[in-house]
């Protein structure tokens, strides 16, 4: 989908780039609702964060974007699922447009150090 990289590791620091919410066994956008795309989304960023020896309670800081800004309620709820008691530092907003007019879209900086 264009000329990037999943992510970039910098000292200590991992940036993990917006991953939407594909299915990475079909290569499709998941199409239920805000809660289904972000669960995957956030299950893409696991995968990458494992691929490294880590995992979400590394996450120090997440970025979401929305296409409306009244699913909030449904992203935080599996947010609040998926990283329990290691809730990241956070930032949401509105966008008009995402890729493959997906719904939800994250971006995350994990901390890898000790």
């Amino acid at each position: 989908m264009g000329a990037y990289v999943q992510a970039v590791r910098a000292g200590d620091f991992l940036f993990i780039s917006g991953q939407l919410p594909v299915d990475p066994l079909t290569n499709t956008l998941v199409r239920a609702g805000v809660k289904a795309q972000t669960r995957r989304a956030l299950e893409n960023v696991k995968a990458i964060l494992e691929s490294v020896g880590a995992g979400l309670p590394h996450v120090v800081r997440l970025t979401v974007y929305l296409r409306s800004l009244d699913e909030t309620a449904n992203m935080n709820e599996i947010c609040a699922e998926l990283f329990q008691q290691h809730l990241p530092a956070r930032m949401v907003m509105e966008v008009s447009r995402l890729p493959k007019e997906a719904s939800v879209a994250v971006d995350a900086i994990a901390y890898l150090g000790s």
